[in-house]
């Protein structure tokens, strides 16, 4: 399929990025808008966008203007006659597309291949609106598309195999990363992110969290670019919106429709950063700098109770990594396990990570000995009598949660805040185990605790305000970044990233797309560190079962019941890279 001589219609944002990305490649584009104005501003968005990149070293003034000269723009659908290819980005509404392409298949001749950058709509739907719809196929960008490798390359029923495999060969020639699937809403990325999405502007709808503590929360607990309300204030809330509604219509998927706070401030014209107002406010519109960054907390810091030592319950790898953290920090630690043997093992591992650290240079030899000096083992809850705060880190079992939290509520001092560091069980659950349920509380470290900042401080509705106060500083002296949330299933990272990792696998099951397919969308596409089934392999298959029967049972949404493929996986054993087989076989076990 030789293909010279290429179409765009709509010059937005995506469709200027998409001609720029054409013309890059040394192909000649007739770009197209509905009027002078339009296309005023699609060229003003290319010549933008290469400004940026001479600026930036990435493009010379010569390929500049040699890249300027290979568009041409115009306000006339039969400029297109002779193209080899065309490619549509105007809004995203069906009726818009299907009209546009009526008026193509008239003038285009017959063997040039058209394509949709839609994000959501059916490309079946639009195809049919002409006479050639076995030549028809989305072929969806990302934005910025200059920038953004991935292409979804969406084959219809009737889509022709030949047109599939040319296409494919089209976007690797523009130096993109296609993915090939079929005709459903969302695709991949926008099926998987836009659920993500959702499910965090109800949680600020309902005031489980601050918009920061939520965005901090996916940044520093799971090493996203972006929280996911900065992400829809870049998208567009209108944008958001559309996507939502397109696949809720079609997937029927309640956690696909759109949360009324969305269509709240769109109506009040608060749609990102376009507009200069979203969930953020921006110093103008279209300028990423948050003008109002922090919102007041709620946190009297004044009211925390003075924390000099600490207690750790527990000899596992969290349990380890939190005592480093403490140590390092200057607290004196008194580690509790449940046999010597257990305790020396415990010790050996914060002996070991620190090695590593200075090994790393990122701590000097005399402040890793200091550091473990200050780590005392003890197999005695009794030992625990006299620390400030005490961390639970023991299996993720509430009965053993239960017996630990009685057993300290007999010995911790009057005032000695008590904390456990469970991943999705209820904490009240440990605060009514004791006769203090006020200062009782969750303090959820990631692993591994050395290296991860974020810690969510997890209220019960019978903790005191000055026990939130004592945990936030206790984060901040121990280096974190604390993010306040309720006392319910997941928290705040666990509850959006599980039915995220849940529909990837239900994607996987249905076999609409490959695990390798799903995760190079995820990470070309999205930017994330690492794709749905990489991850679910890191953390564990059975943990990530156990986590999403407790979000379901809590919740009882439909859509977070986990997926039967992953149930299978974990009978058989399969669990990921610590038995070296998961969703991927590995050359050895973890």
């Amino acid at each position: 399929m030789l293909i010279r001589r290429v179409g765009v219609v709509g010059l937005g944002t995506m469709g200027s990025g998409i001609a720029e990305v054409l013309a890059r490649c040394g192909l000649d584009v007739v770009g197209v808008e509905v009027d002078d104005a339009g296309v005023a501003r699609g060229r003003g968005h290319i010549e933008h966008s290469t400004g940026r990149a001479v600026a930036g070293g990435k493009l010379d003034l010569e390929s500049r203007a040699a890249l300027l000269d290979r568009i041409a723009c115009t306000t006339t659908l039969t400029d297109l006659a002779d193209v080899d290819f065309v490619i549509e980005a105007v809004p995203e509404n069906l009726d818009l597309k299907a009209e546009v392409f009526a008026q193509l298949d008239k003038i285009v001749r017959p063997e040039a291949i058209f394509a949709s950058n839609t994000s959501s709509l059916s490309v079946t739907e639009i195809g049919v609106h002409t006479a050639r719809p076995g030549r028809v196929v989305g072929m969806h960008f990302f934005n910025p598309a200059p920038v953004l490798r991935l292409v979804e390359i969406v084959r219809t029923v009737v889509t022709e195999p030949d047109v599939i495999s040319g296409v494919v060969a089209f976007a690797e020639r523009l130096g993109k990363t296609p993915v090939v699937i079929g005709d459903r809403a969302g695709f991949i990325a926008n099926a998987l992110l836009f659920g993500y999405l959702n499910h965090a502007v109800g949680m600020v709808e309902h005031r489980y969290a601050t918009r920061e503590d939520l965005d901090a929360a996916m940044r520093f607990g799971c090493g996203y670019p972006m929280g996911p309300l900065a992400l829809l204030d870049l998208i567009g809330l209108d944008t958001a919106y559309e996507i939502l509604d397109s696949m809720y219509h079609q997937s029927r998927d309640r956690r696909h429709a759109p949360v009324p706070l969305l269509k709240q401030m769109i109506t009040a014209g608060m749609l990102g950063r376009k507009t200069g107002r979203g969930f953020y406010t921006y110093e103008a519109p279209d300028s990423p700098v948050v003008s109002d960054p922090h919102s007041t907390s709620t946190v009297d810091l004044s009211a925390a109770r003075p924390v000099r030592s600490v207690g750790v319950v527990g000899t596992g790898t969290m349990a380890a990594g939190i005592t480093e953290v403490f140590a390092r920090k200057g607290y004196d630690v008194v580690l509790r396990a449940r046999s010597p043997e257990r305790a020396e093992t415990a010790v050996a591992a914060v002996r070991r990570s620190l090695g590593r650290a200075v090994r790393k240079g990122k701590l000097s030899e005399s402040d890793a000995v200091t550091a473990l000096a200050r780590v005392v083992p003890v197999t005695d809850f009794a030992a625990l009598s006299e620390v400030d705060l005490v961390v639970e880190a023991v299996v993720e079992r509430a009965d053993v949660k239960r017996e630990v939290f009685a057993a300290l509520d007999a010995v911790a001092r009057p005032g000695a805040v008590l904390a456990t560091t469970t991943s999705s069980l209820p904490v009240v659950d440990c605060a009514a185990a004791t006769t203090r349920p006020a200062d009782v509380l969750g303090l959820h470290f990631f692993n591994p605790a050395p290296v991860m900042r974020l810690v969510e401080v997890v209220a019960t509705i019978a903790t005191a305000p000055d026990v939130v106060a004592t945990a936030h500083a206790v984060c901040v002296a121990a280096g974190k970044h604390p993010v306040h949330c309720s006392d319910r299933a997941g928290f705040i990272v666990n509850a959006l990233l599980f039915p995220y990792l849940n529909d990837a696998v239900k994607m996987l099951e249905a076999h609409y797309a490959n695990a390798d397919d799903i995760d190079t969308a995820m990470k070309v596409g999205c930017g994330l560190p690492m794709g749905p089934f990489e991850l679910l392999d890191v953390v564990g298959l059975d943990v990530s079962l156990a986590i999403e029967r407790t979000l379901y049972q809590e919740f009882r949404e439909a859509g977070f019941a986990p997926a039967p493929l992953l149930e299978h996986l974990v009978t058989a054993g399969r669990l990921g890279r610590k038995t070296g087989k998961g969703f991927r076989d590995y050359t050895s076990p973890a």
